[in-house]
């Protein structure tokens, strides 16, 4: 099992900053103090979807919403 301090991170317990360790046992994330011993289990939220952005769309979807002008020719 391998622990990670969350840098900055207050114990809800006794106050005390950076000395909450994360770490995972049997599927589930706990949060630890090392200080006074204060344990709970921290839910993650999954990820989410990646945000669509120009750099991610396909050239499929570029071109469909692509809207071509075309101007009139000027006269001389």
């Amino acid at each position: 099992m391998k622990k990670r301090f969350i840098a900055g991170a207050v114990c809800p317990a006794c106050g005390l900053m950076d000395k909450i360790v994360n770490y995972q046992d049997a599927e589930k994330n706990y949060r630890e103090c090392v200080s006074c011993g204060f344990k709970d289990e921290i839910h993650i939220q999954p990820h989410l979807r990646e945000l669509e952005t120009r750099v991610n769309q396909s050239e499929t979807q570029k071109a469909s919403e692509t809207q071509v002008l075309q101007f009139p020719p000027k006269d001389p």
